[in-house]
């Protein structure tokens, strides 16, 4: 039967070399990339195993860009949850994030939450959005929650208070774009996820890749620290 891919989590990266190789600006490059996220979304949503799909929308250090480029993500992200609602709904996809969203405003954050509330109910599909994230600060405040909690130290109890346990661990991550880093994102749960890397930029990602990763992982022998 080979291994199951419950869990798989993507760091999408090459939208703004995809831009510039066309002699576009930037942003151009992330609204199609945008385009691609529903794309793989419904994919994903009538695969037979997957149950959650975790994307890197936005880390802690993507702050550093220019502040335009920052703003317009923003207004993207605001722009794609408003208008794919309808398509999370047919395709009964629940909506989830981690990461720290105290930075955003008070318009998205009403905006990411209304998404929740509307999607909490549905079980075909859990796709997650990493935004203002990055797995060393959520280590970080799952150890301040866990002192303060006044719990046993060790990997255990501060997996419960870490956002993406509710997830489950990683089985497969992939990073699109050429660049073979983790660049922060899911290092707990990826601890034992089987690493895929492509040349392909996000905008030109699409289902045949990634079932042909999906194949790909099915023939991995997982050891697990075993033999």
């Amino acid at each position: 039967m080979g291994n199951i891919a419950r869990h798989i989590a993507i760091i999408m990266d090459g939208n703004g070399r995809w831009a510039s190789e066309r002699g576009l600006k930037r942003v151009k490059g992330h609204e199609r990339g945008a385009e691609v996220v529903r794309t793989l979304t419904v994919h994903a949503s009538n695969h037979p195993e997957i149950e959650v799909l975790t994307l890197y929308a936005f880390s802690t250090e993507n702050w550093k860009r220019p502040k335009m480029e920052v703003d317009f993500l923003m207004r993207l992200l605001g722009n794609y949850l408003k208008k794919e609602l309808p398509t999370y709904v047919k395709n009964e996809v629940r909506f989830e994030t981690i990461g720290d969203l105290s930075r955003f405003s008070d318009a998205l954050r009403e905006q990411i939450e209304t998404m929740k509330r509307q999607t909490r109910h549905f079980k075909k599909l859990t796709q997650v959005l990493a935004l203002n994230y990055g797995s060393q600060d959520e280590i970080a405040r799952a150890a301040r929650k866990l002192c303060d909690s006044g719990e046993k130290i060790d990997a255990e109890h501060l997996e419960k208070h870490l956002e993406s346990a509710q997830f489950g661990p990683v089985d497969i991550l992939i990073r699109t774009g050429g660049e073979q880093r983790l660049s922060n994102f899911l290092l707990w749960q990826s601890a034992y996820a089987e690493l895929f890397f492509t040349p392909t930029l996000w905008p030109d990602f699409g289902p045949e890749e990634f079932e042909r990763i999906i194949e790909e992982y099915k023939r991995r022998h997982r050891r697990f620290g075993g033999i």
